[in-house]
């Protein structure tokens, strides 16, 4: 297993970006109410990136991708970053994260159904084996009422993350990838803060430093730049093989929690850090031992 030094770099950022957020997100949402928090981050980041990419506005090619980015905007914004704050509103935070990192797994099936990508028992191990780790990671936070609809939203979201990923990569040649981002952000966040205007109260946001913090920060990194990462690295490679690595993001937020919200250290978060690096390995693994067969003409799976 072998990545380029802005491969690495690549993945490294994106999974720490997304790290940060949970203990961020956590932090922000006490002052705030959360379907306008969910919806003025993508909406936020995606005017950013925009206006950036005004001097490229001819890539955008509106008429032609207009109905590419609304699908684009329905599954990565509304629905992603809309199920996810209902949905921890009936779940513990622990449980809902492991439901919504089945992502990998369902981008490794959708992957091989959908994009025609090698599928092995090695690949399948791994990627079982990186959501057991995700488990382990979140068993803490199991306690607390759980309730069906939760659960339902918590897959839903993942189901939602996996298609939107997918389909992402399906239309990559057709469309300009930050132009993607910027339009399915700017769509789906104006939508999920009109529904946040409609059902919640702009006077319930305390816009002191912490909030604007976990706002900016939501917006330029959480979304704008690690969408940007996310679907240029998917692009570029293999879906499972960058999904893989989104294990390792609820691993670095309870990690943080641990250092800088004093949350404590044990034993099921080290057994969930050695089976998501495992996971990794195997889905990696796979994908090398299948370019290296395809290389020698061969066929056989791992």
């Amino acid at each position: 297993m072998s990545f380029s030094f802005k491969t690495f770099a690549s993945i490294s950022s994106l999974v720490l970006i997304w790290g940060f957020c949970w203990p961020i997100y956590k932090l922000a949402l006490s002052y705030t109410s959360p379907i306008l928090f969910a919806g003025m981050r993508p909406l936020i980041g995606g005017l950013i990136l925009a206006i950036l990419l005004i001097p490229q506005w001819k890539k955008m090619k509106w008429r032609e991708n207009w109905s590419t980015y609304c699908i684009s905007a329905l599954f990565n914004t509304f629905l992603f970053f809309g199920l996810q704050t209902i949905g921890l509103n009936f779940l513990p935070g622990g449980l809902f994260s492991v439901l919504v990192y089945f992502q990998p797994v369902l981008i490794g099936l959708l992957g091989w159904l959908w994009l025609g990508e090698k599928m092995s028992t090695l690949k399948v191990a791994g990627l079982l084996m990186g959501f057991f780790g995700v488990a382990a990671v979140s068993s803490e936070g199991f306690t607390g009422h759980v309730s069906v609809l939760g659960i339902v939203l918590a897959l839903i979201t993942a189901i939602s993350w996996a298609l939107g990923v997918i389909y992402v990569k399906k239309v990559s040649h057709k469309v300009d990838s930050l132009w993607m981002v910027a339009m399915q952000c700017l769509i789906g966040g104006f939508v999920l803060t009109g529904v946040g205007t409609v059902t919640e109260d702009w006077s319930n946001i305390v816009w002191n430093g912490t909030y604007l913090f976990g706002l900016l920060y939501g917006a330029i990194l959480g979304v704008a730049a690690a969408f940007i990462l996310y679907f240029k690295l998917v692009n570029s490679g293999e879906a499972t093989k960058v999904a893989s690595f989104t294990f390792l993001v609820p691993l670095i937020s309870v990690l943080l929690g641990t250092v800088f919200l004093g949350e404590k250290f044990t034993y099921s978060l080290f057994i969930g850090l050695i089976l998501i690096v495992i996971s990794i390995y195997f889905v990696n693994h796979s994908v090398k031992k299948h370019e290296l067969q395809q290389k020698n003409g061969l066929t056989v799976d791992a």
